[in-house]
């Protein structure tokens, strides 16, 4: 491997991060060198390391930590605040790279389809992750003017909205949420949030950490109902997961629990699958039928019995989905770039010099783990493809920084980073906080920048 190897990744989250650590490393071992850019539309790095776990649960310091030290490896440059598709385009990355890696992750709302899903009331859980979480791209506001609220969903993100919606905004306070979403939370009168999933409570998806801060909240009741235990027949048997058989327990000690008169209430509904949402111009009420296994306990099926249960706001926290790439072949149905191992696929082809890794490759499922080992499945085809990379111009350095200044882009790079995220712990210091994040793109642009 005797010329330097040029690589974009679009996507600066812990996909594109680990893929390019392992690209790094595989051309090391190889004896090569190899040249990576990083492409993110965001200001900062990390993704939904960032933008995607809620303000009261501490980021995951050690994936923070490692995810750092690649950007700071020396062989990777970062340019954030620059969108693909728009600032910079598929034929750009031909003149300037061997090949180019898409990360970009799954940011967008699974679709639910029930009948009045899209009434005024009714939100993606994605949207309000965003918000609470400070993603420069929404809305300052939120409307949050709903009594009673209803979350659809078994998963964490789930319990997530459920847990930030609830609890009181003062409790929030030690953490980084920012200004205008504390502000907007204590402005809310909700008094009680509902939670549902079709499946019993040993078929949840959430993990038993996220569970047992639901009890630890000041002021909230825990509410279960003794109509959804003891329902399937393969209780006993799936108790035998460690995590099951924890949140059995945590969910048995809910039950005998006395139901204090806390000013808030977070009740847990399961063998409920979403009917309808409705309501007269707006959400008043969603209507859910109850679930059972079937007969041979593979699956499960609809009883017939429906319930309504009045509320102003439903969130649905089905899953995430990815958003097509421009330029890029996209499966419509999966949300995913069609790919084999990584190797993006243009109908029975693999479209030369194009690479897929984390959400947008597989789908939004797995963790962290997941990610590493499909970033080294996806390198591995990339080296193996001596014969049909992309022939680059010759490189110059400042080639791709002289593009996007050509056009006008306030691009981002990793000192940048480092001077945003010094900036934000230093406006959290004299209140005792880890850090208060800056909200406003422009902003981040021009403490990043050191304008």
């Amino acid at each position: 491997m005797s010329e330097t190897l040029r690589i974009a990744v679009v996507g600066a989250g812990p996909a594109g991060i680990y893929a390019a650590d392992i690209l790094k490393k595989e051309v090391a071992a190889r004896g090569g060198d190899v040249l990576i850019d990083l492409f993110e539309h965001l200001p900062a790095p990390y993704g939904l390391v960032r933008y995607g776990v809620a303000p009261d649960h501490p980021r995951i310091t050690g994936i923070i930590r490692a995810l750092r030290e690649v950007l700071e490896s020396g062989v990777v440059r970062l340019f954030g605040n620059v969108r693909f598709g728009e600032d910079i385009v598929l034929d750009d990355l031909q003149r300037h790279y061997h090949g180019v890696i898409f990360a970009t992750g799954a940011t967008k709302d699974a679709p639910l389809d029930i009948p009045g899903i899209d009434l005024p009331g009714s939100y993606g859980a994605a949207d309000v992750v965003s918000w609470y979480d400070g993603h420069p791209d929404v809305p300052r506001e939120w409307p949050l003017e709903a009594k009673e609220i209803a979350v659809i969903g078994n998963g964490n993100v789930a319990l997530d909205v459920a847990r930030v919606l609830v609890k009181h905004p003062e409790d929030l306070l030690p953490t980084e949420v920012p200004p205008n979403v504390y502000e907007g939370l204590k402005a809310s009168p909700v008094t009680d949030v509902h939670v549902f999933g079709r499946r019993g409570p040993l078929g949840v998806k959430f993990t038993p950490l996220e569970l047992r801060e639901l009890g630890e909240l000041r002021d909230v009741d825990m509410i279960v109902h003794d109509e959804d235990f003891g329902v399937d027949p393969n209780e006993e048997r799936q108790k035998q997961n460690k995590q099951i058989l924890v949140i059995s327990r945590t969910l048995e000690q809910w039950r005998t629990r006395e139901v204090r008169q806390a000013s808030r209430r977070l009740h847990l509904h399961f063998w409920s699958k979403p009917d309808a949402v409705l309501g007269d111009g707006r959400v008043e009420a969603l209507r859910v039928e109850r679930t059972r296994p079937t007969d041979d306990g593979t699956g499960l099926e609809g009883t017939g019995e429906l319930r309504e249960f009045p509320v102003q706001a439903v969130y649905r926290a089905v899953g995430y989905f990815s958003s097509p790439v421009p330029g890029v072949p996209f499966d419509e149905l999966r949300g995913v770039i069609p790919n084999e191992a990584g190797r993006v696929m243009d109908g029975h082809r693999p479209l030369p010099g194009v690479y897929a890794t984390g959400w947008i490759k597989r789908g939004p499922v797995g963790l962290i783990g997941h990610t590493k080992s499909d970033a080294k499945e996806t390198i591995e085809q990339l080296l193996a493809d001596d014969n049909s990379r992309w022939e680059p111009q010759p490189y110059e350095a400042d080639a791709v920084p002289a593009l996007l200044a050509e056009r006008g882009v306030a691009w981002t790079d990793i000192a940048g980073w480092i001077r945003l995220d010094e900036h934000e712990m230093g406006l959290g210091e004299p209140e005792g906080r880890a850090r208060i994040k800056v909200v406003p793109r422009d902003e981040m642009i021009r403490v990043s920048r050191g304008e």
